[in-house]
């Protein structure tokens, strides 16, 4: 009788799951610093789902630049090892693995409507808890900080009642704790 224990086809590769990383970059705040980052995205093929930078401390010149990103471990471990080794990049933080990180985004929803349709977005606007920074009589402008989670379920709804434009900041996130950077 053959044996039946071995096979001849190769075992299926194991598939590693991908994951959604939040990292806290420290950087000089100088020309090309964020052209560098993101050239090390790109020429490795990473993608950036959200990138936010503003300076953080403006007498030493530095900026903090979050970016949220997805991978493997693997991959999540090479970005972070690739940006600690960029010469302005002062310091890299993963704040999934940290703990629950404080995540907010800032969004404008500009919402175009009469009749049922203006009834329904200031509906949902309240419901969400959406500020209206502008009306007119056939549009609205909505503004929205929360979870991206959360600005995503608010456009979507939108979309029904005649969403025309979204501005959105990108991901602002902090660890908890009294720690800091």
């Amino acid at each position: 009788m053959p044996d039946t224990s071995t096979s001849h086809y190769p075992a299926a590769p194991k598939v590693e799951p991908t994951a959604r990383h939040t990292l806290a970059v420290t950087v000089d705040n100088e020309p090309g610093v964020l052209a560098r980052i993101a050239g090390m995205f790109s020429g490795r093929g990473y993608n950036i789902e959200s990138l936010t930078v503003s300076e953080t401390e403006h007498a030493s010149h530095v900026s903090r630049i979050t970016i949220v990103t997805s991978g493997t471990a693997h991959v999540i471990e090479q970005i972070k090892s690739q940006l600690e080794r960029l010469v302005p990049v002062h310091g890299v933080r993963d704040l999934t693995i940290e703990g629950e990180a404080i995540e907010r985004e800032l969004a404008l929803v500009k919402v175009a409507g009469k009749g049922e349709h203006r009834v329904e977005a200031l509906r949902l606007a309240a419901a969400f808890g959406a500020r209206t920074l502008d009306a007119t009589l056939n549009s609205f402008v909505f503004e929205l900080t929360g979870a991206t989670d959360e600005i995503d379920r608010f456009i979507a709804m939108m979309t029904v009642v005649g969403l025309v434009e979204v501005s959105r900041t990108g991901v602002a996130a902090m660890s908890r704790g009294p720690q800091g950077m």
